[in-house]
């Protein structure tokens, strides 16, 4: 599974600062939420500049095209696509204008009813560069500020037209706007340095340039940067109910993060800890699959006492295994993907943590792997409850026919697995 883009916004109350370089580095710590495309837009209050291209953060970007990004307020995006290709005109930050003046905006999310409100605004007469839902927002707030050239009303009644999840940062008028959804889903938190405020998916792309963070931006909540905040809550949205994304703790966000006030790595020891009560077991070895699962495979060791060990290297350069066309295939591309080491395995009684089942393509091989190295027993737990449907709000997931849990009982996983 993959999740939807890292943003971020920064602006400075120092006229002559260029922050094309922090929004540079706090991508660059962002990189793991998406690896197809990268932008950057910034504005110096009397030009507006955006490149963006294919490819990772340092690929897009030297030190050239950083020089030609000026001015003391900008956005930032990585790009993983869900909706829309991976193609450069799908790529962010979006740059248009309105009325004369420029707007730039990055996203963080899925909206359900895009290709709904694309074809209402194509009827109206609005062109299209892209097939991503992002420039669907950007031409809602476009349509709706030209009402009545207010921002935060245009932003609050193209809010109220969008269902899925989306975490913005928009550049207008020299400005800089942060809006999250009333649900929460995605992820988005504000810190501060001597003047400069900065806003990202995750706090680890404060900590890069030292900004310190603040607190998490609220579910329905507008904020106006300038040289003041202003924090703005769209209608209503205080009544709805809080839906953020568990997988952020789960698999997505970096452990080093901090998601609503929590701890991310500490989340996943405790994960490790609660399997550890839930189903203990008589083992030699704790074991992670990493690299997402080796925090919750501590927790599971300083629960349990029983010693954490590596048992599988990763190849952190091998794609993704579930795009192989073949079983033989995948198979063979996560044996490529994970290595044993033996002299770790052998004879060897092994709970192996992991943070989820998707297929389950993944955990049988491994289980094979595992046991031609010569482990004796291997206990399967899995940090995520059972995964039954897809997710419509951001993810790229397996089909509901091709989610291992959504058809099987614990019982079947088990035997699926061989373990």
């Amino acid at each position: 599974m993959k999740d939807k883009c890292g943003i971020v916004g920064i602006y400075s109350s120092n006229k002559d600062k260029n922050i094309a370089p922090h929004i540079y580095y706090g991508l660059y710590a962002l990189q793991h939420r998406g690896q197809e495309s990268a932008g950057i837009s910034t504005s110096n209050g009397k030009i507006s500049y955006t490149h963006k291209g294919m490819g990772l953060v340092y690929e897009v970007f030297n030190g050239k095209k950083l020089k030609k990004l000026k001015g003391n307020v900008g956005i930032g995006h990585v790009r993983y696509s869900t909706t829309g290709k991976s193609r450069i005109e799908n790529s962010q930050p979006f740059h248009t204008r309105i009325d004369g003046l420029d707007i730039a905006i990055a996203h963080n999310g899925d909206i359900v009813n895009s290709w709904e409100l694309r074809r209402k605004l194509e009827k109206e007469g609005h062109t299209f560069k892209s097939t991503t839902d992002s420039e669907v927002i950007t031409h809602l707030i476009r349509r709706e500020y030209q009402k009545d050239n207010n921002i935060i009303k245009a932003i609050e009644k193209t809010s109220k037209q969008l269902i899925g999840s989306y975490s913005l940062v928009i550049l207008f008028n020299h400005e800089l706007y942060v809006v999250r959804d009333p649900l929460g889903i995605k992820p988005l938190a504000l810190a501060e340095k001597n003047g400069t405020w900065m806003v990202a998916s995750e706090s680890v792309a404060f900590d890069v340039i030292g900004a310190e963070y603040q607190r998490d931006i609220q579910p329905g909540e507008i904020i106006h940067l300038n040289n003041k905040i202003e924090s703005h809550i769209i209608k209503g949205s205080e009544k709805i109910r809080r839906a953020h994304c568990m997988f952020e703790y789960v698999y997505f966000a970096r452990p080093d993060s901090i998601i609503d006030g929590r701890n991310v790595y500490e989340v996943r020891l405790n994960i490790g800890r609660a399997l550890h009560r839930e189903h203990p077991v008589d083992v030699d070895i704790v074991m992670p699959v990493p690299d997402s699962a080796i925090t919750a495979a501590i927790g599971y060791s300083r629960e349990s006492g029983i010693p954490y060990g590596e048992g599988l290297i990763k190849n952190r350069y091998v794609g993704r295994t579930f795009i192989m066309p073949t079983q033989e295939e995948r198979e063979t591309a996560v044996k490529l993907k994970m290595n044993p080491i033996k002299s770790e395995l052998e004879n060897k009684r092994i709970v192996l943590i992991d943070d989820s089942i998707v297929r389950g393509t993944t955990s049988k091989a491994l289980i094979d792997v595992l046991k031609e190295a010569g482990a004796r027993e291997i206990h399967l737990r899995i940090g995520c409850p059972p995964i039954i449907s897809p997710c419509y709000y951001g993810i790229a997931m397996a089909t509901k026919e091709e989610l291992l849990a959504s058809n099987k009982t614990i019982k079947e996983i088990r035997g699926h697995t061989r373990c």
